[in-house]
């Protein structure tokens, strides 16, 4: 796999700081990793209660709504993440796991014996789909509309939003055991949810773990196909398993970076944050921080410890980081179990470009053969 490069090592090592912008305002990134997991703590210096802010571009074209919880702090921030966390751990439950496993395993068998294969549209789009669907507890006949869309779910003109809305009139009129049933039932504070509220937490739903984990996906399938002795190591079980799984979410890093904004003037690495600004969360540079990971360019499978920040830190840790890590590792038990080889044909990789660095996230198409 061509190297998921590090644009961020010489300002890492110099500053700590990579000066960048996002529509001309500038926003200071946050490169090392004791400097992200010291300002994610202080919530109140680095607030994330500013809507579209939270994100290094505006979203205001492609959302109307603030996502939430992410774009909250406590007491809103505690309750939102309270009443949604039975949702989004699910995955850690056996039986869930279990039809996990079985489906990802299907999905594999599938690819054996039949040519050549597109892997990022052909198998790691409609698996993210599908396993949204599991999560959401929704027909996967909705994971087809969801695979439409592409890599991501928030394009300009709120087809997001007008989906779900829709969906949410659907469960108010024939309820259920699935999510939007589950979101126009819920309370906070004694009171139902707004409308407003229930499209914010599925923005996040949505939006959160399309392309990210889609990116890994393909990132594992290149990986692998490259580096054929790593199957053997993952056919030892799960203690391999879960590791590896680890690691390719610091190596990967899909997600480049999320924004606090300073409710008063701040200081963070030596830079002053005026009042009113916003400092950048740059968690791929976190993860490659080489006082804190040995061979932080490489991947090393059986990396323990591993402190990544890949799914971020604190009070607004992933919720929906247990689902990524099932997908993954079901992902690597079944290939490690059915496959014997994957051969390279082709890739493109998928760049991602700013003013002040370029990088690699994943890739828009893998061609191979899987026997």
């Amino acid at each position: 796999m061509p190297k998921h490069s590090d644009p961020f090592r010489s300002n890492r090592r110099k500053s700590g700081i990579e000066h960048t912008t996002s529509n001309g305002e500038p926003i200071p990134f946050l490169l090392r990793l004791k400097d992200l997991r010291k300002t994610v703590k202080d919530w109140k210096a680095f607030s994330s209660d500013h809507p579209f802010k939270v994100v290094p571009h505006t979203e205001e074209k492609r959302r109307g709504t603030r996502e939430i919880p992410i774009e909250m702090d406590p007491p809103e921030h505690t309750d939102f993440r309270t009443l949604l966390e039975p949702v989004f751990k699910r995955p850690t439950q056996n039986e869930y796991r279990l039809d996990m496993e079985a489906m990802i395993g299907g999905m594999v068998t599938d690819l054996l014996g039949v040519g050549e294969l597109e892997i990022v549209q052909g198998f790691a789009l409609p698996l993210q789909c599908r396993a949204l669907a599991k999560l959401l507890g929704v027909s996967e006949s909705e994971a087809e509309i969801w695979k439409g869309w592409g890599m991501h779910a928030l394009t300009e003109g709120n087809q997001l939003e007008d989906y779900t809305a829709e969906q949410f009139r659907k469960a108010e009129q024939e309820p259920g055991s699935d999510f939007f049933s589950f979101l126009n039932q819920a309370e906070i504070r004694g009171r139902l949810l707004t409308l407003e509220e229930k499209q914010g937490i599925a923005n996040v739903t949505f939006a959160g773990g399309k392309d990210t984990v889609i990116n890994v996906v393909s990132s594992i399938m290149v990986y692998l196909a490259e580096n054929e002795e790593a199957l053997g190591f993952l056919r030892q079980g799960e203690r391999n398993i879960i590791p590896a799984c680890e690691e390719f979410v610091r190596y990967v890093s899909p997600l480049t970076a999320i924004t606090r904004t300073c409710p008063h003037a701040a200081k963070v690495a030596d830079q002053e944050i005026p009042a009113g600004s916003r400092v950048g969360l740059c968690w791929p540079s976190a993860n490659r921080d080489e006082t804190v990971f040995d061979k932080a360019d490489e991947v090393v499978l059986d990396r323990i410890p591993n402190p990544h920040i890949g799914f971020g830190f604190g009070i607004h840790h992933c919720l929906g980081a247990p689902q990524a890590r099932l997908i993954i590792r079901s992902l690597l038990k079944a290939l490690s179990i059915k496959v014997n080889k994957l051969d390279m044909i082709s890739f493109d990789p998928r760049i991602e470009r700013e003013e002040s660095f370029t990088r690699q996230v994943g890739y828009d198409r893998v061609v191979m053969k899987i026997s």
